[in-house]
C-alpha cells in the first residue's frame, strides 16, 4: 500500500474516533437502566443464531 493511502486511512480512523467517542459517552449517560427481563430478550435472538449456525454446520 502506498504511503499516502496509509496516512489517509490513519486520518480517517482518527476522525472517526474524534466523532464517535463523545457520542458513545452521551449514549451511555442517557441510556435507560436495564430491567430484570432484558436479559431474556437479548439471549433469545443470540440463542437462535447459535442454533442456526449449528444447524448449518451439520449440513456441511
Amino acid at each position: 500500500m502506498e504511503t499516502w493511502m496509509k496516512v489517509v486511512s490513519a486520518l480517517t480512523l482518527g476522525a472517526m474516533l474524534v466523532f464517535l467517542i463523545p457520542r458513545a459517552r452521551q449514549m451511555l449517560k442517557e441510556s435507560p437502566a436495564a430491567q430484570p427481563g432484558d436479559w431474556h430478550a437479548a439471549l433469545l435472538p443470540i440463542g437462535l443464531v447459535v442454533v442456526f449456525v449449528l444447524l448449518l454446520m451439520q449440513f456441511v
